[in-house]
């Protein structure tokens, strides 16, 4: 795994399709343990999260995130899976989900979680306070910068719901992250410092949504 700050980690990529690239993050500041978010990682990462100290909980933002991999975490670690409420269907297929997510409420870890529906319709961002002041937002698919370097909304027709997307947007442009990490992207990185482009970020994603649905 491959530090990117104090208390963040990146597993090993994936690449599910050509031209985009996955990770998992685990996170070591909540105060009951270690985070995990998304879920992109294989057992080679297992002795690396031992050495960081295992694993107490995981986040996933949506159900695309779900697989095999889920089940073989928690009989690994024990750590209590959280997901959204909305897709409780398709996740738990794959593992018991202890901590159904359905509302905007800060969690016992200090996790601000953020249903943001759209790209999926239980899509959930979360909102971390990082090391060193900084506040770490998680977006999963719902918000991530392209190869090209501008930003976009993950709207995937005829999954996606274009209406609900832009007002989750909308609601994530009232957040003031420091760090965003999505769990898909397109280019080289995951994990990008915005601090005050925050707004432009998210207007430049919510012209080009505007732009695709017409």
């Amino acid at each position: 795994m491959r530090q990117l700050r104090p208390d963040l980690w990146e597993t090993r990529p994936d690449a599910p399709f050509p031209g985009l690239t996955t990770h998992a993050y685990l996170w070591t500041g909540a105060p009951a343990g270690n985070v995990l978010f998304y879920s992109t990682l294989t057992d080679a990462d297992f002795p690396d999260l031992d050495r960081l100290g295992g694993l107490s909980h995981q986040y996933l933002s949506h159900r695309d995130e779900a697989g095999p991999m889920l089940a073989a975490i928690t009989a690994r670690f024990g750590s209590q899976l959280h997901a959204p409420a909305a897709e409780l269907d398709e996740i738990g297929v794959h593992a018991h989900v202890e901590v159904p997510l359905a509302d905007r409420h800060t969690d016992d870890n200090g996790i601000e979680v953020i249903p943001t529906p759209g790209h999926s319709p239980g899509s959930t961002c979360y909102l971390v306070p990082g090391a060193d002041g900084k506040r770490y937002l998680f977006t999963g698919d719902t918000l991530l910068l392209g190869g090209d370097g501008r930003w976009f909304a993950g709207f995937i027709p005829p999954i996606s719901e274009a209406d609900s997307l832009t007002r989750s947007l909308r609601q994530l442009a009232t957040l003031r992250p420091d760090v965003v990490v999505s769990s898909a992207f397109a280019g080289e990185h995951g994990v990008h410092e915005v601090g005050a482009r925050w707004d432009e970020c998210v207007e430049e994603a919510l012209i080009g949504l505007a732009t695709r649905v017409g």
